[in-house]
């Protein structure tokens, strides 16, 4: 059923930083604040909905794509008359498309354009009197989560601690030194007992690396070995290493294309396909993506490694198409999360259930986090 046409009257971008005690630890480098880019999209009715950019890398990043949203992509979106909420992103993507290109920026113009595709969502739901995973087909409010972002220096701690707030699922960082990592994962299997556990080497190792380590790590029963080798390698290098371990590969979050997606899901090299909607293709891609990908018989687990909002789309998109997969919940403090992820913070017995609040069903006060803004 088609919707009554709505008109866009503004798009804003806020940027925040919220300085960390503990760094980020990843194989390629390491963070030492969590950023977020929040969106505000008003139609000129007085509905408004909210979205997030990706914005961890590089350090800057946040901050680039606020004046990015703000300066380049509200501007080709204000007095935008849609009946659906996917005539945004095709509006911005195709407009952008040869700056993009331009500018060598494919990424950032992606994020962008993804962060407002799910204010526009969250938008549209509240339009509609509906909660969004609702109107994403869902028929189950109750999800499976897993906490992640467990760094590998004081992993046991960390994971006793995500456990005690109710967490049943875990997943470690790896891709350092070989012997830390497994004895890490010792530690952390002995803890989760027969729950879920997965590990990230996020793009560290090289095939002849990744060939050595990976049967390694068979003991652990992992639920998954997630980006061991880099996202843009050749498919038949992922192809080698899945005919060589027992456990399934997964990877996602660092493709950014229909056709990407669409040649994973072709093939059988990955058990868990993980895309990001505040990264590439909001949910006016991903959607269908997460659909096909269920289609396919592999396992969607949404990729999530950012602040409040978008996190709790994840979830809407999650509840909404269904299935086996669990959501990506990071363990490390950020109140720039935990402030606005709605009843994603409460988790028992390993799941949590969403309102039935039209659209994302929170309405963030930014207020509460004015000393973490950026300039």
């Amino acid at each position: 059923m088609t919707s009554p046409p709505f008109t866009i009257r503004s798009v804003q971008a806020f940027g925040f930083r919220y300085p960390l005690t503990t760094p980020v630890i990843t194989s390629f480098g390491r963070m030492g604040d969590r950023p977020a880019v929040f969106v505000r999209v008003e139609d000129t009715d007085g509905y408004v909905g909210w979205g997030e950019v990706w914005c961890n890398f590089p350090a800057p990043g946040a901050e680039h794509r606020v004046r990015l949203v703000n300066e380049v992509l509200a501007p080709a979106l204000v007095g935008l008359r849609a009946s659906e909420p996917g005539a945004a992103f095709e509006r911005l993507t195709q407009g952008t498309s040869v700056l993009a290109l331009q500018s060598g920026e494919a990424g950032p113009f992606a994020q962008s354009i993804a962060g407002i595709d799910l204010a526009v969502w969250d938008l549209h739901a509240r339009r509609r009197n509906v909660a969004l995973w609702k109107l994403l087909g869902g028929s189950r409010s109750r999800i499976k989560v897993y906490a992640s972002g467990i760094n590998p220096v004081g992993s046991e701690r960390a994971a006793e601690a995500a456990l005690g707030r109710g967490y049943r699922a875990l997943k470690l960082k790896i891709g350092f030194d070989p012997a830390d990592d497994r004895a890490n994962l010792a530690a952390l299997r002995d803890l989760v007992g027969n729950g879920m556990l997965a590990a990230d080497v996020n793009q560290g190792w090289t095939i002849a690396q990744a060939l050595e380590r990976a049967p390694q790590l068979e003991p652990f029963g992992l639920a998954w070995l997630e980006e061991p080798i880099r996202a843009d390698r050749p498919r038949q290098e992922w192809k080698q290493l899945h005919e060589t371990i027992r456990f399934p590969l997964a990877a996602g979050e660092n493709i950014a294309s229909h056709a990407g997606f669409a040649e994973v899901l072709s093939e059988p090299a990955l058990g868990v396909v993980q895309p990001d909607i505040a990264k590439w293709g909001g949910l006016s891609a991903c959607a269908g993506i997460a659909r096909d990908i269920l289609t396919s018989g592999k396992m969607f687990c949404p990729h999530y490694l950012g602040a409040g909002i978008g996190l709790l789309a994840s979830a809407h998109l999650l509840a909404g198409v269904g299935g086996e997969g669990l959501l990506e919940v990071d363990s490390n403090e950020n109140p720039l999360r935990d402030q606005f992820c709605g009843p994603v913070l409460h988790v028992s017995d390993g799941m949590i259930e969403l309102g039935g609040e039209a659209g994302l069903g929170i309405a963030p006060d930014l207020a509460s986090i004015e000393q973490y803004r950026t300039a």
